[in-house]
């Protein structure tokens, strides 16, 4: 975890950590991850938007999450939010691929009823 320009509190680093190992329950082959933390400064120079990315590596490919709140602990939460339905899109699709096909063995099975002959 990586804060920009600023010095992240230990209490929040942990609140973000136990949120992210809580993905492990939707796939538990992620490998690893990067967050940042950034200040984005808005409209009025007394505010500022809490800005957090993640980085999920999976094997196979990488998921990515940009987040804004007013707080980073709000941040976090839309960002997970996003993070699992990533991750259980990204689940499905492999299951699906290795999965063989409902429609090709109902063909295969049609296929050897159909070829049975009959005596008359």
């Amino acid at each position: 975890m990586q804060a920009i320009h600023f010095d992240a509190d230990p209490k929040l680093l942990n609140f973000i950590q136990q949120k992210l190992d809580k993905l492990d329950t939707f796939y538990d082959r992620i490998t690893s991850g990067e967050v940042f933390l950034k200040l984005k400064k808005g409209d009025n120079a007394k505010t500022q938007t809490k800005l957090l990315e993640v980085k999920l590596y999976v094997p196979g490919g990488t998921m990515f999450v940009r987040e804004e709140g007013t707080t980073f602990e709000e941040a976090t939460d839309l960002a997970i939010d996003t993070l699992k339905m990533q991750v259980k899109k990204f689940k499905d699709k492999r299951t699906n691929a290795r999965a063989p096909k409902v429609a090709d063995d109902i063909a295969a099975e049609t296929l050897t009823v159909t070829t049975e002959e009959t005596e008359d």
